[in-house]
């Protein structure tokens, strides 16, 4: 099979303005509670995009830890890449792609650092071989071996038998406070309905974008 020939007819929903609640969080979270009734693996994975110093584009998969008004949270190295590009721009964008449901929702924003607290809240909230990894790990730099990181953790291990592990200070959250989130259901014929919530003075003003 060739790769141009490979397609799927989206057929399973649509969405219209008069669907969709007036606060696009709102909307969000009635579309994660579907979704995580569908039992979708790993629900919370989603695209984050960054921006290099040079103004090239940068992206991988995270894992969304939460949500509310304020915005969308998620955890890792402030000294990592992705830490580093958003102290320099903090203009991030998230994608979610549900292919069970046959939706995507884009998501705009800056991002700001959660409160010391939320972090600590977190940290201690994971499993322990998760909290030493924290620790343990130089993300992002360039290693020698894995043997590197392997030692790390033996030191870290013998360190904090039986006591409680503290939270690095270069670990910790992020939110991206939304600018805009668009919503993407799905269509026959690559006719997809898209609506789209736009920040403006304080309020979200709603369309529909072409497909």
């Amino acid at each position: 099979m060739s790769i141009s020939s490979i397609r799927k007819d989206y057929q399973l929903q649509s969405l219209s303005e008069s669907d969709v609640k007036q606060d696009p969080i709102g909307q969000f979270g009635k579309w994660w509670d579907e979704a995580i009734a569908s039992s979708i693996d790993e629900v919370n994975a989603m695209t984050l995009s960054t921006v290099t110093a040079e103004g090239k584009p940068s992206a991988r998969v995270v894992l969304l830890k939460g949500f509310d008004e304020r915005g969308f949270v998620f955890f890792t190295n402030y000294e990592s890449n992705k830490g580093a590009q958003l102290t320099a721009n903090p203009f991030a964008s998230l994608v979610f792609f549900w292919k069970e449901l046959e939706r995507q929702v884009r998501i705009e924003g800056i991002c700001e650092k959660v409160s010391e607290q939320e972090s600590d809240d977190y940290f201690h909230s994971r499993p322990i071989g998760s909290q030493l990894g924290a620790c343990a790990s130089p993300q992002s730099r360039v290693i020698e071996s894995r043997r590197v990181i392997e030692n790390n953790l033996e030191k870290l291990q013998d360190q904090y038998r039986d006591m409680e592990i503290p939270r690095p200070g270069h670990w910790g959250g992020y939110r991206v406070v939304p600018q805009a989130i668009e919503f993407w259901q799905g269509r026959s014929s690559r006719l997809h309905d898209r609506i789209k919530y736009t920040k403006e003075n304080q309020s979200w003003k709603i369309v529909r974008l072409a497909p």
